[in-house]
């Protein structure tokens, strides 16, 4: 991906939830809602304080986090669907889950 965010936005890849649930249910398509977490694709340089200092993310890409529902802006670049969002909208990293992980 050739995108890189500015200030303190963050670029987020949605991780796919289970179409199953714990008993067996499979929940189609049309009733399923969309993921509140997500992988950290890209970061911006970081936002600036009232003196021009810059204050740097406390993320970086390959965290996973959790967002609220209607956080961000969804934009496709070349052809994936990505969320990009102010950093102040991510709610929390999911520590001991990072992408390396997730594909094990």
């Amino acid at each position: 991906m050739k995108f890189r965010p500015l200030h303190d936005r963050v670029v987020v890849k949605r991780v796919e939830e289970d179409t199953k649930t714990k008993g067996g249910i499979i929940i189609p398509d049309t009733a399923q809602e969309k993921p509140m977490q997500g992988e950290i694709i890209a970061v911006g340089p970081g936002g600036r304080d009232e003196s021009g200092k810059l204050i740097p993310i406390d993320v970086k890409a390959g965290d996973i986090v959790l967002f609220g529902k209607w956080s961000g802006t969804e934009v496709k670049i070349d052809g994936t669907e990505y969320l990009i969002m102010k950093e102040s909208d991510i709610m929390g990293v999911l520590e001991g889950k990072s992408a390396s992980k997730k594909a094990a």
